[in-house]
């Protein structure tokens, strides 16, 4: 599995706008067939900040991913909405076991 969590921090008076489109290519982020979980937090403590969960079977479905209709329009959308860059940090996948994998020694 490869892990990727993006980190927004979008301009206060954007947060309903960038919910809307970030709702939207989640929707058809989901539908992929090498994305296993497409997840969009914000924070409690400060609104403005939203970290991207997603979960890919393999590096090159992250790439298909971003090759998408639906990326590219999020992306064109929420990039004035941004108070910043955006940053990503990339995972290997530890735990749980993936399935078809057992737990046990």
């Amino acid at each position: 599995m490869f892990v990727v969590q993006v980190y927004i921090r979008v301009k206060a008076d954007c947060i309903p706008a960038f919910l809307e489109a970030s709702r939207e290519n989640a929707r058809h982020s989901i539908e992929e067939p090498g994305i296993e979980r497409f997840e969009l937090l914000q924070s409690m403590a400060e609104p403005s900040d939203f970290v991207l969960t997603e979960i890919y079977r393999s590096a090159a479905d992250q790439a298909r991913h971003k090759a998408t209709a639906h990326f590219n329009q999020w992306h064109t959308q929420v990039e004035p909405m941004m108070a910043g860059p955006r940053s990503a940090v990339t995972y290997t996948h530890v735990f749980p076991q993936n399935q078809g994998q057992s737990g046990r020694q």
